[in-house]
């Protein structure tokens, strides 16, 4: 969002301030060129990065560098060493004494004592047995327990384990020991950074349409291959990150190195991302590092018997509306830990960046609850910020970047903070995109409080533009959040019932289904074209699937009939779902053709509230839409930059796409050097009612 300048009387720094916040952070200057807003707020650029320069040093002086600080998991966990013996370290400051037990011990709780090191720490090494066999075998049950200051004995699964499941009717999770004889080896490279990114947001769990858990090897086989022919080039996995609640879509997490079991095994995730780079496709993982789940017996909390630990202690260690508690980003071992877990998903996985959950809550004390975010400045910058907790973002970026240079991470942040993509070195947040959070409200908006033709086409347009010089976003019609339950997705509030009755193609449209399926095609290309510097979808919702999400609880009696996604409902040809698919797939192709993700922001030359159209040039192509509910426009003239001939290369009426065919695609359109709406050049087209097109000058190069 662009944010307001701020009053004159607040946020000042003096010229004086500004000097030295300008030597201290080396590329400030860029920033405060491109937003001039941003010079009373100088001194904050300054701080933060001189408290992210300060920790970062002190990796350097401390622990050898980030590069070494970010590999805690070689050593915290559980280890076989190469001698057969095991090594085991873990982080537990408010502990009396930890032991290890398990299957290996007969579940003796004391028979195997860490010794007790500075700063909280707690190692203990296992020699192997006299052949050298392991001494805890792969696949055999673990626990740490901790002794409490208060004299409680407590069974924990180690903030480091690697895989943990749940074994029938149990409640808590139970951690294994993974360290296979075989694991599963990488074939294929990650493919190089995309141009232009188009982002297909998936859920393992749901991606069958049986009521079931899917599972990673399911979503490998059935899945992967409707992505690539859709045409997106990259997929953002939910839910990886182990949590014991099913229905938290993945945002409790319990075990924040796990790989969640109910999908499989870690190796068949690695061979699901391999299969995924072998496909030109690059896999972000949706990682929470904002809160954790309250869990004690198998998650982070209450881990050494207190309630800080990786927390903050007291009310400030709990989120009052996620019921979660949250981290203590000051903390030198939480930054071991969130950046060690980090660079483990990197390594160990091989994916390709992350799409960070949460971030508003993360950056602001009162976690964005309450607030409205109008786009003044001053919201951005004081003592709400929690500085601790941006910092961690910045040093994040920074690894991820500095391991992986074409890594992508996105922010997931509500409130607009400035700066939050822009470089570290400007003082700002390092992410590489932000996710465009107002247009699916806006969506959604239109469709439940305004008819048709009371669609404002300047306030549609304003929402998609509305974005920050410089700092990229992702856009998007609709993305999980939008179909959760007391929710719809968009083809659901577009057509609602009439879908389990009429998307036959056997029988002729019903006005409901007509209007539906138009608009949900035209709402996502002027998204697509319009909304950001990259475009993301929800599994299933291309082909417009119907309904919502919600996973199996008691509210439901268990039930997964909504925790699924109807792939079979675009397959089959009697129906219209494929309709929806086959544009979307065109529209992805398109975009890799002619790249207007990765051009500069479009021109608009044209929103008229009367006829309801808007026209805008980007990269080239001159795209026009009709969102009239039933006025058609012939010789409807439109204004380009360019001379020359243009045809149609997207038409969301021809009949692949369950329009109405009201255009000849043989048809040339000549421009003339006619000015119109400020362009030099303008054409003359025949506009059908609720009609997206997509013309091309077919005199320039592709």
């Amino acid at each position: 969002m662009a944010a307001s300048a701020p009053p004159a009387s607040q946020g000042k720094s003096s010229e004086a301030e500004l000097a030295v916040a300008l030597a201290d952070v080396p590329e400030l200057c860029h920033l405060l060129e491109n937003d001039p807003y941003l010079k009373p707020y100088a001194t904050d650029f300054q701080r933060r990065y001189k408290k992210f320069s300060h920790i970062l040093n002190n990796f350097g002086e401390n622990e050898g560098g980030i590069d070494k600080f970010s590999r805690g998991y070689e050593s915290f966990g559980v280890h076989r060493c190469a001698d057969g013996g095991l090594y085991c370290k873990e982080w537990a400051p408010g502990a009396e004494g930890v032991f290890l037990t398990g299957e290996f011990s007969g579940w003796n709780p004391f028979s195997y004592p860490y010794k007790k090191l500075d700063y909280g720490k707690w190692e203990l090494y296992i020699p192997p047995k006299q052949n050298k066999f392991v001494i805890v075998p792969h696949g055999s049950k673990l626990k740490v327990v901790i002794t409490s200051k208060s004299g409680e004995i407590l069974y924990r699964i180690s903030p480091w384990a690697k895989y943990v499941v749940r074994e029938g009717t149990n409640v808590n999770y139970d951690w294994i020991h993974w360290d296979p004889e075989h694991p599963y080896k990488f074939k294929h490279s990650r493919p190089k950074k995309p141009r232009s990114l188009r982002i297909y947001e998936s859920h393992v769990g749901i991606s069958s349409h049986e009521g079931k858990i899917a599972s990673y090897k399911h979503f490998t086989c059935n899945v992967l291959p409707r992505i690539k022919d859709l045409g997106y080039n990259c997929i953002q996995l939910m839910a990886v990150m182990e949590h014991a609640y099913y229905a938290s879509f993945g945002y409790q997490v319990t075990s924040f190195f796990a790989a969640s079991s109910r999908y499989g095994t870690p190796e068949d995730l690695k061979e699901l991302v391999d299969t995924a780079h072998s496909m030109g496709i690059i896999v972000l993982l949706d990682v929470v590092h904002s809160h954790a789940s309250k869990n004690a017996e198998d998650g982070l909390n209450m881990f050494d018997g207190t309630d800080s630990c990786y927390f903050h202690s007291g009310p400030r260690g709990t989120h009052e509306l996620w019921d979660s508690r949250l981290f203590a980003y000051s903390s030198w071992e939480v930054l071991r830990f969130l950046l060690s877990n980090i660079r483990w998903w990197l390594e160990e996985y091989c994916f390709d960046g992350f799409r960070f959950d949460g971030i508003t809550s993360m950056l602001y004390h009162h976690h964005g609850m309450g607030q409205s975010f109008s786009g003044d400045y001053n919201e951005y910058f004081g003592l709400q910020v929690d500085e601790d907790a941006l910092v961690y973002l910045m040093l994040a970026n920074y690894l991820i970047h500095t391991l992986y240079p074409d890594s992508i991470t996105i922010a997931e942040d509500v409130s607009g903070m400035p700066a939050l993509c822009s470089p570290i070195s400007q003082g700002g947040g390092g992410f590489d995109y932000r996710l465009a959070m107002a247009i699916p409200d806006k969506w959604i908006q239109l469709l439940k409080e305004f008819k048709d033709e009371d669609w404002n086409m300047g306030n549609i347009v304003h929402t998609l533009t509305n974005r920050r010089h410089l700092e990229k976003c992702i856009a998007y019609a609709e993305s999980h959040d939008q179909a959760l339950v007391g929710d719809k997705t968009l083809a659901f509030w577009l057509m609602d019932a009439e879908m389990y009755t009429n998307m036959s193609v056997l029988a002729p449209f019903t006005p409901v289904i007509d209007r539906g399926i138009q608009l949900h095609k035209m709402i996502r290309l002027i998204t697509h074209a319009l909304g950001g510097e990259g475009y993301l979808n929800f599994m299933g919702n291309e082909f417009g699937h119907p309904e919502w999400l919600d996973f199996p609880r008691k509210g439901n009696n268990e039930s997964y009939h909504y925790a699924r996604r109807q792939f079979h409902l675009t397959d089959d040809d009697l129906l219209r779902y494929k309709h929806l698919n086959n544009f979307d797939r065109d529209m992805n192709r398109l975009e890799e053709r002619y790249g207007w993700l990765s051009a500069p922001q479009a021109y608009v030359s044209e929103k008229h509230e009367g006829n309801k159209v808007i026209t805008f040039e980007r990269a080239n192509l001159l795209f026009i839409f009709n969102f009239h509910p039933s006025k058609s426009f012939t010789d409807y003239r439109v204004g380009t930059a360019l001379p020359g001939k243009y045809k149609i290369v997207l038409d969301s009426d021809a009949t692949e796409y369950g329009g109405h065919q009201r255009l000849d695609h043989n048809t040339d359109f000549f421009s003339e050097p006619f000015e119109h709406n400020g362009r030099h050049y303008s054409l003359l087209v025949y506009i059908p009612s609720r009609v997206a097109l997509i013309l091309q000058n077919v005199d320039l190069p592709n």
